[in-house]
């Protein structure tokens, strides 16, 4: 287990060959400077993004992290939980040729988990509704074979029981009785 003061990095990510960390000392932080330069985007105006956004601008702390050089220094840096939405708004007409594929391809994933997030419920409880009405069929339909069924077994049952009341005279009476086929050929 880690000591609260132990500082820990993991690399989350790769872009254009710059490892992006997670810095962790309690809490998952990420350092912007290294994303900004790895997308080729002015580090500073996203500064001043972050600190304008109204959610982003709470979130924002100054932590020491180690450079890709190896060095400590104190890097701008924001919770782990909030760079994906930053990097959502990262506007990618604005980043390296070489990154632009890559940022766009995240940001349709965005919109697609975003899009799953917001709608799984409806297209859910849609989803169920079609199972449940397909199977309604299906029970009605046992039912009304049931229900013909039920007749028939009470037709072949009553049958029965005419034959177990059966006497010799009945016997007799249908033994003497003639046949006649009318069929016309």
């Amino acid at each position: 287990m880690n000591n609260k003061n132990e500082v820990t990095t993991t690399t989350v990510a790769k872009i254009n060959n710059v490892d992006i960390v997670v810095i962790e000392n309690g809490i998952k932080i990420i350092p912007i400077k290294p994303i900004c330069e790895a997308l080729g985007i002015d580090f500073s105006s996203q500064l001043q993004k972050l600190k304008d956004d109204p959610i982003l601008c709470s979130t924002m702390g100054l932590n020491t992290t180690v450079g890709a050089d190896g060095k400590s220094r104190e890097m701008a840096t924001i919770p782990f939980k909030y760079v994906f939405g930053w990097l959502f708004r990262i506007d990618s007409r604005n980043v390296k040729e070489e990154a632009r594929e890559a940022v766009l391809r995240y940001q349709v994933e965005c919109y697609d988990a975003l899009y799953n997030h917001f709608t799984q419920h409806s297209e859910f409880f849609e989803w169920q509704n079609m199972l449940i009405e397909e199977q309604l069929l299906i029970v009605e339909q046992r039912q009304r074979l049931f229900a013909e069924s039920k007749t028939i077994l009470n037709e072949a049952k009553d049958e029965l029981n005419r034959r177990r009341k059966l006497t010799i005279a009945d016997f007799i009476a249908e033994k003497a009785q003639l046949k006649i086929n009318f069929e016309e050929k």
